[in-house]
Parts: structure tokens; sequence; C-alpha cells
């Protein structure tokens, strides 16, 4: 039996020993809300943060490849020795916006397609497009439709070579190669005479003896010019192999007198 003072007693210990379950547990939710809010705080990465950085860097990319510059890999030794099969270049797509023209001299890089290839050559479909994107990106070989040469006529142009041994013409200009012309090459093994079409472009190779351009498509429908709209830009860096870095520039025999320095009505 159990007396009313120790009733008493008991009642007062009670009251003075802490709440062990209510208030623990909300200082321990309190504390640990705090330790979460500091780590939010602190600046991680979080998943949807990281893909959307991701999207925003391939948008760019994309933008810059479709409007400002795009890189090319030199297929092979047609341009020899001013580029080697392997280097990689860029093509400046705003070399001809805003009101330029495409000028005798310029290395170009340009779609085939309708010129040196017959129109069916495209590649058409969702794969093409597919491909295309990751071109763009860099992610895939460039299409086996895109060629790189050097602009020697524009629009209005006459071009003429009566074979081995002859210099090529410009408007009855002798053209100055020195600067270009792969050690050993005449300037055409093959003689023509032709005059370049408005709109259109007549485009070599530097390496003669090993470049299929112009010259070898004379029989065909497009005449083996090369419509300027097909132009996708203007080579303008080698940026790898490392040792290759250079500019392309114009060369000085493009300057001469008499019509060989300037551009015709191409657009």
């Amino acid at each position: 039996m159990v007396s009313a003072a120790e009733d008493e007693v008991d009642g007062a210990q009670a009251a003075a020993e802490p709440p062990t379950d209510g208030k623990a547990n909300a200082e321990d939710e309190a504390r640990s809300g705090a330790r979460s809010g500091a780590g939010e705080s602190g600046g991680g990465w979080r998943p949807r943060d990281l893909l959307l950085l991701a999207g925003v860097c391939v948008l760019a990319l994309l933008l810059v490849n479709a409007f400002v510059a795009r890189p090319f890999a030199v297929p092979s030794e047609s341009m020899e020795n001013t580029l080697h099969p392997g280097d990689r270049l860029i093509a400046n797509k705003l070399a001809y916006a805003f009101g330029g023209h495409v000028q005798r001299g310029d290395v170009v890089v340009f779609d085939g397609t309708g010129s040196f290839l017959p129109s069916s050559a495209a590649a058409k479909g969702f794969g093409a497009s597919v491909r295309g994107f990751a071109e763009d990106l860099g992610l895939a070989p460039d299409s086996d439709t895109v060629y790189v040469k050097r602009v020697i006529g524009v629009g209005g142009d006459r071009v003429t070579c009566t074979g081995p041994g002859a210099r090529i013409t410009v408007n009855g200009v002798p053209l100055d190669e020195s600067d270009y012309l792969a050690p050993g090459d005449q300037p055409s093994s093959v003689g023509f005479d032709v005059v370049v079409p408005t709109g259109k472009l007549w485009v070599m190779g530097d390496h003669r003896s090993a470049s299929r351009d112009s010259r070898d498509h004379l029989g065909e429908p497009g005449g083996g010019f090369v419509p300027a709209g097909r132009v996708i830009g203007r080579a303008d860096w080698v940026v790898y192999p490392f040792g290759h870095w250079s500019s392309l520039d114009r060369p000085a025999g493009f300057a001469a007198p008499g019509g060989t320095g300037g551009h015709g009505d191409e657009r």
C-alpha cells in the first residue's frame, strides 16, 4: 500500500525529469534540417543543373557551327602542300555573309552535290538528319559530298590553259601559282578554255596531279562549275595537328593586274 506522501514524491520526480520523446524529436529534426539547408546552400551541382548546363553547351556549339565556323577534316592529298590528309581546318561561315563574295584564290569548303556528284547522291531521310547533326558536333566524319579546293575563277571569268608546260590564265592574265602549287606539279596536264557562268565557281586542287576538280567534270551536266550557293565556308585556319597551325591567306598571285585580284558576280 502506497501512502499519499510517496505519491507526491513520485509526481515531483516525474515533473522534474525532462521529456524524452516529443521535444527531443523536434530538436533532432531541427538539427537535421539545418544540416540539410547548409548542404543546399553550399553550391553543390544537382543532376538537373548538370543536364541544363550540358544542353546550353550543345546549343551554343550548334549555333556556332551553323552560323559562325565549323571544323572539317581534310580527306585526301589533293590540296598538298597547303593542306595534308588528316589536317583539321576551320571553315569561316561568316566570310561571305553580309554582302561578302567568294574571291579568286580563296580555299573553300563546299558541298559537291549537283556539280562534282549527281544530285541523287544527297542523303535523305531521318538517318541523314541524324548524321548531319553529328557532323555539326564533330562526332562523325564529314560527308563524302564535302570537298575543299581553291577558287581559280568566279562568275564572268575566262579561265584557260593550253596544256602541259603552260600557265593558267584568268581573263588573259597568266596566274602566278608558285606560292601554293605542289612541288613538281604543272598548272594542268590537260588543256581547257571555259567561261565561268554567273553564280558559279571554277575550282582546282593545289596538288594538280592528285586532284579531281573542275577539269574532271567538264563533260558532265554541271560543266565542272560549283554553284556559289553550295559553298559552306572559307577555309581560314588549320588547327590540327598542332605542328600545322597556320592561317590560309589569299596568295599574292591573285592580286595581279588585269582582273585576277577581285571577284566576279558569283552570287
